[in-house]
């Protein structure tokens, strides 16, 4: 295992302080327990947003703490859900008066330490679960879909109603919308390397591929042959639009997601290719998005998201936000 790391074991510690001290003017991080807050504080009788999950799927979702986002995130070990301790303290931190929403992805360990979490929480609260992945409807991992980099377009969307006055039922609202009219499907080239573990989280040949892959390394729907890339995108994004049910004539957000390993030029090639199925079916992309946002450490291999957009999606997809992954 080649990494830039030190003790496998003080990863997570040693990067939330260079993350911390690197966006200094954007977060501040808390320890014992471990959870990252905006550094200044949001205004009062804001909804409080928080995220979290384990870490090693960088920027998500410390990187997605600022305005416009987050109020605050949970960083778990790696690949590890965050502790009930950690989400209950973040809420404390940063509750304004206005209810904490919880954005949980749907993995077992979140939703059961997210659900401990609110029931020691006092006050206002409520819970959006993100499950966009098309390729499984259950595994040892989740009771359901998965939520995946589908979970960063939930954050922007209700980020950006929260910040513009929204109140708490019409945030979870919006988001369980975002998340009904959000899927997303991935597909990894090379296994990931969890540092404590040292080793490939799942072997796979060099002529394979892992179709519908989850962003743990956990497997998809099947393993197949390695493919061009077009023929990769018209496969995910025929699981996608066929699960979407989107109408022709509709426009949609495209989002390409790097697991971490994959160079931005593939990215941008990926985005060409699935850009055109979409157009195919008569889906024009609205708003787009490129880049590592939902990682899997160093995995080779993207996601595609594909989210319907209406009037009040665009406005608040276009609303400010700086965040230290997304800036504009």
């Amino acid at each position: 295992m080649k990494k830039l790391i030190n003790q496998p074991g003080q990863v997570l510690h040693e990067a939330l302080a260079g993350f911390g001290a690197a966006h200094a003017d954007l977060v501040t991080v808390h320890g014992e327990p471990v959870f990252v807050t905006r550094a200044t504080p949001a205004r009062p009788g804001k909804v409080a947003l928080i995220s979290g999950g384990g870490s090693g799927h960088e920027p998500m979702h410390a990187g997605f703490v600022g305005l416009g986002m987050l109020d605050a995130a949970c960083p778990g070990q790696v690949f590890t859900s965050p502790t009930p301790d950690q989400m209950l303290a973040a809420a404390q931190a940063v509750e304004q008066g206005g209810g904490v929403l919880f954005i949980v992805k749907n993995y077992a360990g979140d939703v059961m330490n997210f659900e401990m979490a609110a029931e020691m929480l006092e006050g206002a609260q409520a819970t959006v679960l993100t499950n966009d992945d098309v390729a499984v409807e259950d595994s040892t991992y989740t009771t359901g879909r998965r939520g995946v980099a589908g979970t960063v377009i939930v954050e922007k969307i209700v980020g950006a109603a929260a910040e513009a006055g929204a109140d708490l039922s019409a945030c979870q609202a919006l988001g369980e919308r975002v998340n009904r009219q959000t899927r997303s499907m991935g597909v990894a080239l090379t296994s990931c390397t969890v540092p404590e573990a040292g080793r490939p989280t799942f072997e796979i040949g060099a002529a394979e591929m892992e179709m519908g892959v989850g962003i743990h390394g956990e497997p998809g729907r099947k393993r197949v042959p390695l493919m061009p890339a077009g023929e990769i995108a018209a496969e995910m994004i025929a699981a996608i639009a066929n699960d979407l049910g989107a109408a022709a004539g509709s426009e949609v957000l495209l989002l390409v997601n790097g697991f971490g390993g994959t160079p931005a030029m593939e990215l941008y090639l990926m985005y060409d290719a699935a850009r055109r199925q979409l157009a195919e079916r008569g889906l024009e992309v609205a708003r787009s998005l490129v880049g590592n946002y939902c990682t899997s450490l160093d995995m080779a291999g993207c996601s595609l998201t594909v989210t319907v957009l209406d009037d009040e999606l665009r406005r608040h997809w276009d609303a400010p936000v700086h965040t230290a992954a997304l800036r504009w």
